[in-house]
């Protein structure tokens, strides 16, 4: 009997002992092939530093289908990770049925999703976002991703798959303080401050901005260049005017000293407003001086037009009702909408870029990476300038046999040590140190400078990526600020929009029309089992008692 007690006692003992170390050694393990729960070393700096408290509300809580349940336990696991990181991560689970007036208010647009249960489609209403507060800040997650074309698993595997860059940057905004700067040049014809409010207000959310004017190197070279060189990124959004010999040497030197360049570029004469107005317009070549600058840095924009059978659409005004204009949406192959190649943390499970009277870019041989992150649709086609643009080609049947030039690249990220396009040449200014190669530097070309403009709405800028006529939402917001945080990014955050996870999920169709065989055997199958053992059992004991 002592006995007995005595092993009790110590089994007790060994518990409480057992308990104490597991309350101060604390281990997790990923043991899924893909790795889906080890965060990465970006996403563990970030929460690491947190020292007050985060907290977030998901408003995922509710009856689901298994595809969204399955979201919803996705971003709990997700942030459970995090909170044993970090206990100052805190978060809550909030169902938005009651509130979802006061949601909507707030900004979280719903959405309506298509589902199939038993072969019967329906639709429902859910609230797939997140929001972080921290201090007096406050960042909104979207957690379904709304990828243009793509199916409702495919859409499912790409939200899953962002969650970890979804909150990671979100805490990042709203725990880390400013550092990097940024110039937005003017001066040569730029895009006007109403067309790019919306991109720069979002910008501004993580970086210093302010304007600068190459006017002053005219008359003060040294200054300018010493000035512009304070900055880590110019963007150069859709220039019209020339660039004088100063200008490109300024913009040349502050290159090859690691400043880093976002260029948004139309070396074509073509706008939508003319075209309205008359019908038809003449799309001619524009020279803005830049040609050397970007041949030497191993890219080439061409004057010509790309014409994409795969494109968005324009509104025309096709009648009156009553004393109303009515207007309907036609497709323009002027407006390629260029879905992501997915080859480049920058360009992964965005939506469907809007790119408008676009040239095409060739890349040239040299020691510089290049990848090509925007191109046009396989059946697309360029069109050389100067050339007639008109409405009318919108009535006609286009001949798919003339579109089979695809596949041209409008943005190209460039990698490595540049060398300098005054290289060898007379200086257009002497400098105390001029540079003829860069330190490694990146930059990004793009062949169109309308992609960074929002629409205006009653004199307002709307959305960057919003079609103001058909509400359709366009990824040309996300591309660029993952252009902007690739360049500038000294976290590793961009990086981690390119880890893969594979989901898994249920082919609907298939368990429909198998679903009574497999009901049959949920319920037979362990009653066979049991009966099984149950006449083992029977028979041992009528052989032990015989």
């Amino acid at each position: 009997m002592k006995n007995r007690y005595s092993k009790i006692v110590v089994l007790f003992i060994s518990l409480v002992f057992v308990n104490f170390i597991g309350s101060k050694a604390y281990k997790r393990f990923d043991l899924t092939q893909d790795n889906r729960y080890t965060l990465s070393e970006a996403t563990t700096k970030i929460v690491e530093k947190v020292n007050d408290v985060v907290l977030i509300k998901v408003y995922l809580q509710g009856d689901f289908p298994a595809e969204f349940k399955r979201l919803q336990t996705e971003t709990k696991l997700h942030l459970e990770e995090l909170k044993a990181l970090n206990k100052n991560i805190q978060f809550r689970f909030v169902n938005p049925s009651k509130i979802g007036q006061e949601l909507i208010n707030s900004g979280l647009e719903p959405s309506n999703l298509q589902i199939e249960e038993n072969g019967k489609l329906s639709e429902i209403v859910i609230f797939p976002w997140a929001v972080i507060n921290y201090k007096d800040k406050t960042e909104k997650i979207s957690l379904l991703k709304d990828i243009f074309s793509n199916s409702q698993d495919e859409q499912l595997e790409s939200s899953i798959q962002n969650l970890e860059f979804a909150f990671a940057n979100a805490i990042h905004k709203v725990t880390s303080k400013k550092e990097k700067k940024i110039a937005v040049l003017k001066g040569n014809g730029e895009l006007n401050d109403i067309y790019v409010a919306d991109f720069l207000r979002k910008l501004g959310e993580y970086y210093f901005l302010a304007p600068f004017t190459l006017d002053s190197v005219k008359n003060f070279p040294q200054k300018t260049l010493n000035e512009i060189s304070n900055f880590d990124l110019a963007i150069i959004a859709k220039p019209t005017e020339k660039f004088s010999e100063e200008e490109k040497f300024t913009l040349d030197q502050f290159i090859m000293n690691g400043g880093k360049t976002l260029w948004m570029i139309d070396n074509v004469q073509a706008e939508l407003d003319s075209l309205m107005n008359t019908g038809e317009s003449l799309a001619y070549p524009r020279d803005l001086g830049l040609t050397d600058l970007f041949f030497n840095y191993g890219v080439r924009i061409n004057t010509d037009l790309i014409a994409d059978l795969y494109s968005s659409e324009i509104p025309l005004a096709t009648g009156n009702i009553g004393n109303q204009i009515q207007y309907n949406a036609f497709l323009w192959e002027y407006f390629p909408l260029v879905n992501s190649q997915n080859n480049h943390p920058i360009n992964i499970n965005i939506e469907a870029v809007n790119i408008r009277f676009s040239n095409s870019i060739d890349t040239l041989k040299n020691e510089i990476h290049k990848t090509v992150l925007l191109k046009s649709s396989p059946v697309s086609k360029t069109i050389g300038t100067p050339a007639i643009i008109s409405l009318k080609s919108i009535t006609k049947k286009p001949n798919p046999a003339e579109y089979v030039q695809g596949n041209k690249p409008i943005a190209v990220l460039l990698e490595g040590t540049f060398k300098s396009a005054y290289n060898g040449r007379i200086k257009p200014f002497g400098t105390s140190n001029p540079k003829d190669t860069s330190v490694e530097n990146k930059m990004i070309v793009i062949s169109d400078g309308d992609i960074i403009a929002n629409e205006i709405s009653k004199g307002k800028p709307m959305e960057l990526g919003v079609n103001k006529w058909t509400n359709q939402r366009y990824g040309n917001k996300e591309f660029l600020l993952n252009a902007v945080n690739y360049l500038l990014d000294d976290t590793g955050l961009i990086n981690i929009r390119s880890k893969k996870l594979k989901i898994n999920f249920l082919n609907k169709q298939k368990a429909y029309e198998q679903a009574n065989k497999w009901q049959l055997i949920n319920i037979l199958f362990p009653l066979i089992i049991l009966a099984f053992f149950g006449l083992i059992f029977n028979y041992l004991r009528k052989k032990k008692y015989r």
